[in-house]
């Protein structure tokens, strides 16, 4: 685990529910394995973000291994608000996992909705949907065990065919303790179907803490349409900060600041080239054609991608 000098416990700021405002729609990074990872957490925060989630980080393999510690988590001063997500199927362990990272964080979140078959099969993800005794354990056990009245815990949910299921799960989370809860609206069968904007609602009105929405949101009109579909208190977004990272500040697509502003960060914090590349590839997959992809896809050296960006698109535009 790795983390700049001066880290204290806390943000500072109270709790992260304090984020939620009335009349506000939190703007959230989705936890997205292997790339909201600290440089583009740092990246986001500079276009609106207003929480950042770590990438889902295996809670046993987390505590059992230093390198694992320092590869999954790393942070630094000015990386707050910061929610860590874990994948855990017992409360010790969640609890313990929270402990460590308590002082560089400001909550965590369990997750409960994970659809992959090594996380479910393993116990983690969405099975923890249908155990929500278990849930109830495990939210409070972190509560008692981290010593921050201010630290909260999460999950993240999908939803049940069932929705009954769902409200079931929710409501014993809250009484808990659970801080806020996160609906991706699609069951854990379910992959490019719509999103159930009415289930989400459902959930909304049976619960009385924040409740966040994830699921097709691309564009800022996405983030507006969604709170009045659905009264939620935040939004969360994966896909749509990966191909625009500037996307809550009101652009439709990347702006050339937005990718400069990436090169320096990477730069700065030393991203490995292939996730420096990967990122790219997402911010210009909408502003650029095709050949130009295929380019681009092909370069194999930071220094001939910010060649390219140059050529290209131009120097850094300055700023005022």
């Amino acid at each position: 685990m790795r983390s700049s000098s001066g880290t204290g416990t806390g943000s500072g700021t109270g709790s992260v529910v304090d984020l939620f405002e009335p009349g506000k729609v939190l703007k959230i990074c989705a936890p997205m394995v292997r790339y909201s990872k600290l440089a583009f957490r740092s990246l986001v925060r500079r276009y609106h973000c207003d929480l950042c989630f770590t990438p889902m980080i295996v809670a046993a393999d987390f505590l059992k291994s230093v390198k694992a510690r320092d590869s999954e988590f790393t942070t630094n001063q000015s990386d707050r608000p910061l929610v860590v997500q874990f994948a855990a199927h017992d409360a010790q362990t969640l609890a313990d996992a929270a402990c460590v990272v308590a002082p560089f964080s400001d909550g965590v979140d369990l997750n409960c909705g994970c659809p992959q078959r090594w996380a479910m099969s393993a116990g983690y993800g969405a099975c923890l949907s249908d155990k929500p005794e278990l849930v109830k354990d495990m939210v409070r056990l972190v509560r008692n065990q981290v010593d921050n009245p201010n630290y909260t815990v999460s999950i993240k949910i999908r939803i049940h065919t069932d929705l009954r299921r769902t409200v079931d799960l929710c409501q014993k989370a809250q009484s808990a303790g659970v801080a806020w809860i996160t609906v991706h609206g699609r069951t854990a069968e379910e992959r490019h179907q719509p999103v159930h904007q009415d289930a989400i609602k459902t959930i909304k009105d049976s619960v009385s803490i924040p409740v966040v929405a994830n699921g097709d949101i691309k564009y800022l009109r996405d983030v507006e349409s969604t709170h009045r579909l659905t009264g939620v208190d935040g939004v969360m977004v994966a896909r749509g900060l990966l191909t625009n990272p500037a996307m809550f500040a009101g652009y439709e697509d990347t702006p050339l600041e937005c990718i400069w502003d990436w090169v320096d960060i990477s730069i700065e914090q030393g991203t490995q080239f292939t996730c420096f590349h990967q990122h790219l590839m997402y911010m210009l997959e909408r502003v650029s054609s095709q050949p130009e992809r295929k380019v681009f896809n092909s370069l194999s050296s930071t220094s001939a991608v910010i060649d390219y960006l140059e050529n290209t698109y131009g120097p850094v535009p300055l700023k005022c």
